[in-house]
């Protein structure tokens, strides 16, 4: 199951409390004070894990406790510290302050790390109070508290090129033909029902990935058709491949359509390298002259295979024009 928001509740541990203990040796009836100090509760950390592409276990989770600090310990022995929770993500998981809509984090590269609940300090044991006008205090510290937060986990896919076409413009065909992904397939609006990543492999070794994202109907800035959900997974492509049916009446009205809607939902996506991707040519009998604001157009037919080696290459070579 592909989920790609979440709210969780994190709470780290509180720092253990400082010892009041005095000296008890042979001798030494009066020993002076020994109490050691407490240990640090522990952190919640998020960290990025290769092997996650959902925040499907975190949903379900819903709340991460790190447990408290060790008291400290008399002969001047310091509480143990806690361990710390570990929340592994996948790549591109944005994480907000569910109260402020403060950006805590933003996890874009692999195994990146961060202290998102940081644990309660120690309190100081009453060694750390003597002085010369009080040589046996018989006091120690509390430990500090940790910290509550009320997160949202956001996944923002990390693409090369990102696919956007109306629902059923043969997206799911292409990559299912060009990658090892498999996307459900199917001749009805709105198979795709989450967004599918897959591998291109190409050249010596080379590769890039790619985003197949649920179509967008009119009104998907707005939330319609779960515009929103998809959206937010153009955002970090390096580009964009828009795909029109061979047979559309109009391909440059729905191109239109289509930046409009990617405009609206926010502004800077009108600056991303693209170009036009041609489907379902092998459906139609002639090729019409397409030409749609001096773009590179690239007709495909995701069935018989034709076009597909222009498509990785005109990808490629926008990828190596724009870093």
């Amino acid at each position: 199951m592909f989920v790609d928001y979440t709210k969780v509740f994190v709470q780290s541990g509180k720092g253990g409390k400082g010892c009041v203990a005095f000296r008890r040796e042979k001798f030494v009836p009066k020993g002076g004070p020994s109490g050691g100090d407490g240990g640090r509760g522990g952190n919640v950390i998020v960290k990025v894990d290769y092997n996650l592409n959902t925040l499907q276990d975190i949903k379900y989770h819903k709340s991460y406790k790190a447990k408290d600090g060790a008291p400290g310990q008399g002969g001047l022995k310091s509480g143990a510290e806690s361990e710390a929770v570990i929340i592994r993500v996948p790549k591109g998981t944005l994480i907000h302050d569910a109260n402020t809509k403060e950006i805590l984090a933003d996890l874009i590269e692999d195994n990146q790390e961060v202290v998102i609940a940081r644990g309660g300090k120690g309190g100081r044991g009453n060694a750390h109070f003597a002085t010369s006008t009080k040589q046996a205090p018989r006091y120690a510290e509390p430990g500090l508290p940790g910290e509550k937060k009320n997160l949202i986990f956001e996944l923002k896919l990390l693409s090369d090129v990102g696919l956007v076409g109306l629902p059923n413009a043969g997206k799911s065909t292409l990559i299912s033909k060009i990658t090892a992904a498999r996307p459900k397939i199917a001749d009805y609006p709105f198979t795709t029902l989450t967004p599918n990543l897959g591998i291109v492999k190409f050249g010596n070794y080379k590769s890039f990935l790619i985003a197949d994202i649920p179509g967008l109907i009119e009104g998907a800035h707005e939330g319609k058709g779960l515009g929103f959900r998809f959206l937010r997974h153009l955002e970090r492509t390096r580009i964009l491949a828009f795909l029109i049916e061979a047979s559309d009446p109009d391909p440059e009205l729905t191109y239109q359509a289509l930046n409009t809607e990617l405009f609206q939902y926010l502004s800077g996506f009108e600056n991303k390298p693209r170009f036009i991707v041609i489907t379902k040519i092998d459906l139609i009998e002639t090729m019409p002259d397409i030409q749609i604001d001096d773009l590179p157009v690239v007709p495909i037919s995701a069935v018989t295979g034709a076009g597909l080696e222009s498509f990785i290459k005109q990808s490629v070579k926008l990828l190596n024009q724009n870093g």
